[in-house]
């Protein structure tokens, strides 16, 4: 319902008298992902009592930007999550691509501010979290991370302005850490 009600005023401001169906499914491709996430959170249903939930979750964010290319953004990108203790990595160019992991109070810390520097586009297309409790030790939670550091990944640059990294390598980096399936995810193919 919220998607439709979010659809409708993008509609209403931005197609005034036009045909805009091309626009409308680009704002669902571009969107949909945030409603289906909230969507997912809202319809499993709470079975356990207050006392018994974990006391934390390891969590996994797989974000997704049209484009990062300003130095600054990705300098803030690098610093916060080694500020943050995250593993993960970013894909500068377009698009861009965020991986961040860690407790999920620090993720979300680093999507916090991530999502208010100006974007075209910026979104988390794919969230993966483990609840822990207190038998888990610092030793297993570590082994949750399929990255050891952050660092940015740069996959042989090409296209006019040398911004467009090549894919083939960023998959074949995802199946080496064992998230080929996120590649799908984010461009709706499956990589080779």
């Amino acid at each position: 319902m919220q998607l439709h009600s979010d659809l409708n005023n993008y509609l209403t401001e931005n197609c005034r008298g036009e045909v805009c169906v091309l626009s409308a499914v680009q704002w669902i491709k571009d969107n949909a992902c945030v409603y289906f996430t909230k969507s997912a959170a809202f319809s499993e249903p709470k079975k356990e009592h207050a006392l018994t939930q974990p006391k934390t979750t390891f969590s996994r964010l797989w974000i997704y930007s049209h484009h990062i290319y300003n130095k600054i953004k990705r300098k803030n990108i690098l610093e916060w999550a080694k500020e943050l203790n995250l593993s993960g990595f970013s894909m500068p160019g377009k698009p861009g691509i965020v991986c961040v992991e860690g407790l999920q109070s620090v993720c979300d810390e680093f999507w916090a501010r991530l999502k208010v520097l100006t974007w075209k586009r910026i979104m988390i297309c794919h969230r993966e979290d483990v609840p822990l409790d207190s038998s888990w030790t610092e030793e297993r939670i570590e082994s949750l991370r399929k990255f050891t550091l952050f660092h940015e990944a740069i996959f042989y640059p090409h296209g006019t302005k040398g911004n467009h990294m090549d894919l083939g390598q960023l998959y074949q980096f995802l199946n080496d850490k064992g998230c080929a399936d996120i590649f799908q995810l984010y461009f709706g193919i499956k990589g080779q």
